[in-house]
């Protein structure tokens, strides 16, 4: 016999594991991959698609938090192998039914299953949600201070209930879970952190919860929920201590504390207290608490927290870091009138060592030079400051060229909502041109309210603002005769939001002087319309009546009104947006003479910490021009 031929017993090799792959490619899938297992290789699945069908809500929560939807189209180095893919179908209706009875159904029936038919494989899981529980019996209690007040100090035993009582009734009403409603374990946890945190804001900053359970019944698709909340003591306000003060008074601060010691604590009154001392400007940040943390009732040998007869006396901590005592700003710029400017702006925020802030603006241009200076004390204990003003400006106008010089004189009281200023004012005006010089004036008393409300007064997107300014004085002319005048202005924003992504906002203004036909009044108290937050498209104050020669002269009466729309431009950036606007308004002598102008055009909008920054291109319809604004908008 022959020996074998080496090269004919490799080529049978290479035949038979051909076979032996030809035939694995004609088995199961699923017979190929236990093979496979079976020699120690596992098969990598390249991908599955998970198809899970519930209910929508279900469907996206099971879509999101299986184990099996993390691992869908992942890299190559990540892939599950068949017996891993199996693992996890075997593991998901467990998994399933531990997320739904996150939602109330404690009684689902999930299966699932692995399809190697389909390309790619497909994982079934099928849900039958059954009846969702829900809240058969709810026991809300109260322990502590809160179930047991005590009086202190002025306050009578029946006050000391009426105000727990009162506080009892609130957060029981507040209490989201009522009986007849869903359980669902994301309510449940924000309705007891909700109870925690109104508790705290109200005097109870020690509040805990001494007992919390959810019975569920699932046979029934019953909850009984039962909480007992422990108020601990009352914390009452006491002496106020201040941080980070090194050159403004500590009287800048405790005139605006606006509590009394022995007030009960609330969040709310601290909150205030805070924004007051904001609105100061005298300190880039300020934080004011209670540490109940660092201060408890056992330390009060200590000087700390002291238990009183009504709950803790505790101190209120003010930390603050001042602004800078002066500063400057200067800026550059280029107009395609008034050629290049240069601005200048000072901030003193304790001139002289006096409880006083200056701010001084200072615009040097070729044609246009202005100065600002304000002067304003610090807030009182109710929010009122005094104010003294001085404003000098020349305004070429043509031929003609105007110096005006403001003074004002008054006291002002700012809040969140409504602010009120009441000043007397004096203006003094030269107009001269190649023909004459006329020397004019007035004096006047005026008043001004603003009301606001809105959801932010940085970035507006609900809500109205209202401006009324009126004035009452007398006006004297070297041309014309001398008389009484009134004046009065009114000014409208409103806010709102749209569907489908949209905003809307709309502006309109009336104003209106009331004097005689002879009276010569100042060209710088009559109106003028255009501008960035007038009539876009149009200049600053370019419209309005003018004189034979001309020259703008402003009228006795002027309206203005917009409307706007605004979308986000894309959905990650949401603070960006695209908006079409229409502005029309106009000044004149009547009301029967006014005949607006018309200003249309699109723009960007970004709401930035500072109030939304707005770049505007709109077409002046008389001029048939275009024009770039830019400008930052927050409400009044």
């Amino acid at each position: 016999m022959k020996p074998p031929h080496w090269s004919g017993l490799g080529l049978l090799a290479l035949g038979l594991l051909g076979g032996c792959s030809s035939l694995g490619e004609l088995l199961p899938k699923s017979a190929t991959a236990k093979a496979a297992e079976a020699a120690g290789q596992p098969r990598l699945v390249a991908e599955y698609r998970l198809d899970v069908q519930a209910p929508a809500g279900l469907k996206a929560l099971l879509e999101e938090h299986l184990d099996l939807a993390r691992f869908r189209n992942a890299p190559e180095d990540q892939r599950l192998s068949a017996q891993e893919l199996g693992r996890l179908t075997a593991a998901a209706p467990e998994q399933a039914r531990a997320l739904l009875e996150t939602e109330g159904y404690f009684n689902a029936q999930v299966q699932a299953s692995r399809d190697f038919e389909q390309t790619p494989i497909t994982v079934s899981v099928k849900v039958e949600p059954g009846p969702r529980t829900v809240v058969k019996k709810l026991s809300l209690g109260f322990a502590g201070e809160l179930q047991t007040p005590s009086p202190a100090g002025e306050e009578s035993a029946d006050r000391a209930e009426a105000r727990a009582q009162g506080l009892r009734q609130s957060l029981q009403e507040a209490w989201p879970m009522k009986e007849g409603d869903d359980f669902v374990q994301s309510r449940w946890s924000s309705a007891k952190s909700g109870l925690l945190g109104r508790a705290r804001a109200q005097g109870y900053p020690t509040a805990r919860l001494e007992k919390s359970a959810a019975t569920i019944d699932a046979e029934n698709n019953a909850a009984e929920l039962e909480l007992l909340l422990d108020s601990g003591p009352l914390y009452r306000l006491g002496e106020l201590r201040v941080e980070g003060l090194k050159h403004q008074p500590r009287a800048a601060i405790e005139r605006l504390a606006g509590y009394r010691v022995g007030q009960p604590y609330t969040e709310r009154a601290l909150l205030d207290f805070q924004e007051r001392l904001v609105k100061t400007t005298l300190f880039d940040s300020v934080n004011v608490n209670i540490r109940p943390e660092l201060e408890p009732p056992a330390a009060a040998e200590t000087g700390a927290s002291a238990p009183t007869a009504g709950g803790v006396s505790t101190p209120v901590w003010v930390d603050v870091r001042e602004a800078p005592r002066q500063q400057l700003t200067a800026s550059l710029g280029l107009s395609t009138t008034n050629g290049p400017r240069l601005g200048l702006d000072h901030t003193h925020r304790r001139p002289w060592g006096l409880d006083l802030r200056s701010r001084l603006k200072l615009k040097v241009s070729q044609d246009n030079p202005s100065l600002d200076w304000e002067l304003t004390s610090h807030p009182q204990t109710d929010m009122q400051r005094n104010l003294g003003a001085l404003f000098i400006e020349r305004v070429p106008d043509g031929e003609r060229v105007s110096v005006n010089l403001r003074a004002r004189l008054g006291r002002l009281r700012e809040t969140d909502k409504e602010d009120r200023l009441y000043y007397l004012e004096v203006l003094r005006a030269r107009e001269s041109d190649p023909e004459r010089v006329v020397n004019s004036g007035a004096v006047s008393g005026n008043v001004q309210w603003t009301w606001r409300r809105v959801d932010s007064t940085l970035v507006p997107t609900k809500g109205y603002t209202a401006s009324l300014a009126l004035g009452l004085g007398r006006a004297d002319n070297s041309v014309s005769s001398s008389g009484a005048f009134g004046r009065g202005e009114l000014v409208l924003h409103g806010y709102q939001p749209l569907p489908g992504g949209w905003f809307g906002a709309a502006r309109t203004s009336f104003a209106q002087i009331y004097a005689g036909e002879d009276v010569g009044l100042p060209e710088a108290l009559r109106f003028r319309v255009g501008g960035d937050d007038s009539v876009r498209g149009y200049g600053l104050r370019d419209l309005g009546p003018a004189d034979a020669d001309g020259n703008p002269t402003g009228g006795k009466v002027a309206w203005t009104g917009s409307l706007e729309l605004a979308h986000a431009l894309m959905p990650s950036l949401p603070d960006l947006l695209g908006a079409g606007f229409v502005d029309a308004g106009q000044a004149a002598m009547g009301w029967r003479g006014l005949r607006p102008e018309l200003a249309y055009g699109l723009g960007l909008r970004y709401r930035s910490p500072l109030g939304t920054l707005r770049l505007d291109f709109a077409r002046a319809q008389a001029l048939q021009k275009w024009r770039i604004h830019f400008s930052v908008g927050i409400a009044l």
